[in-house]
């Protein structure tokens, strides 16, 4: 097949990036969801470290399994999906720009364009490249970021409005002394008092509050620690994605010859991606996990959060980052900067092995049609 030029090569590699990100986005949202929340959760996130620290048990969400429950028995299902479209936002653009920067890097480093030359680049430079591209997707996204972690944080009680007017309605009806008053009014100063600690409903208004309260700046909160995150995160995604992939095309020629065949076969299968794309998910989150707590935690401080779902962060209780990995220390242990783990991998780990699954075929056909 003819090579496509730089301009066709890189809009393929942008249009596969953005349609991986987000099936693997939407695809994974209730696990992204569980795991903000129990990031942003002040409390502690077990029952066992409520007992041993003697502290009433007032922490909101204690395991992945009780979350779950409580999420759809308070929010239904669409809780799972909050703060999606922001997500969708933030990772389509993000992973777009990720995968057309990694291969304009790997094409520099390696002096071809050819994908099957990129496989040969040394461990190093792969890592170095991921680091890159992950740096370079991060600014260019990470105000969806932001909102996305605002509104999955946050929290909302289902309560109807038309449920609530009826109840009022009938009610204030069965009193002859408030015949005569404004009951509409009424009713809606009282909806507005309920809901003076409600949460932002829309994109539009998180979106607005930040501006109002924080500045632009207040957009990019919590960019340092994404940045120190990201630079460890995307090379060892990309770097043992690489070597993984290394490692099964050799397994691959291994069996090859040993069947007796002549020619060599290395080709990787859907399931051999999707195992590589799984190891390097899960390699990446484990080493990186304390600084997205770190991250979570700016992103949310001093904005809106119901009263039920815990305590929320402050404004400006962190001065920076060393700060912030300070503080978590010393208040909630180390485990603080565990808090989500579970959920975190178990979200990361696929999402990252639909995301090269996806990317892997979506180019091939993309790249099929347009070339």
């Amino acid at each position: 097949m003819e090579e496509p030029g730089q301009l066709k090569r890189a809009l393929i590699d942008a249009s596969a990036g953005a349609i991986a990100g987000g099936i693997s986005r939407t695809v994974t949202s209730p696990l992204d969801v569980i795991k903000i929340r129990f990031q942003v959760q002040l409390e502690p996130t077990s029952s066992w470290a409520l007992v041993r620290k003697n502290l009433p048990l007032q922490s909101k969400y204690t395991g992945m399994l009780q979350a779950t429950k409580d999420i759809f028995r308070e929010e239904g299902l669409p809780g799972f999906w909050r703060g999606n479209v922001p997500a969708l936002l933030m990772v389509m653009p993000y992973t777009a720009i990720q995968f057309t920067v990694l291969h304009k890097l790997k094409t520099f480093a390696s002096g071809s364009s050819k994908t099957e030359d990129h496989i040969n680049l040394s461990p190093y430079l792969s890592y170095i490249s991921g680091s890159l591209a992950g740096c370079a997707a991060t600014v260019g996204s990470y105000p969806f970021d932001l909102l996305r972690t605002v509104l999955a944080s946050q929290g909302e009680p289902k309560i109807r409005l038309s449920m609530f007017i009826f109840i009022c309605t009938t009610v204030c009806s069965l009193h002859e002394e408030v015949a005569n008053l404004d009951i509409p009014s009424r009713i809606m100063a009282f909806w507005k008092a309920l809901r003076a600690n409600d949460v932002y409903p829309t994109m539009r208004s998180a979106f607005v509050d930040i501006v109002r309260t924080r500045g632009i700046r207040g957009l990019y909160a919590g960019l340092s620690p994404t940045l120190v995150e990201i630079v460890p995160y995307a090379g060892l995604q990309f770097g043992t994605y690489d070597t993984f992939k290394r490692w099964t095309k050799a397994l691959n020629r291994l069996r090859f010859s040993k069947s007796g065949s002549t020619g060599s076969d290395d080709s990787l299968t859907s399931f051999q991606i999707f195992l590589c794309g799984l190891g390097a998910g899960i390699s990446a989150k484990l080493v990186c996990h304390p600084l997205d707590v770190v991250k979570k935690r700016f992103q949310i401080e001093g904005l809106q959060r119901h009263p039920r779902y815990g305590a929320r962060v402050e404004h400006r209780a962190y001065r920076n980052m060393f700060d912030a990995l300070e503080r978590i220390l010393k208040s909630e242990g180390w485990a603080g900067f565990y808090k989500g783990i579970v959920p975190s991998i178990v979200k990361s780990a696929p999402a990252s092995a639909v995301t090269f699954v996806a990317y892997e075929y979506t180019f091939d056909l993309l790249e099929s049609i347009w070339t």
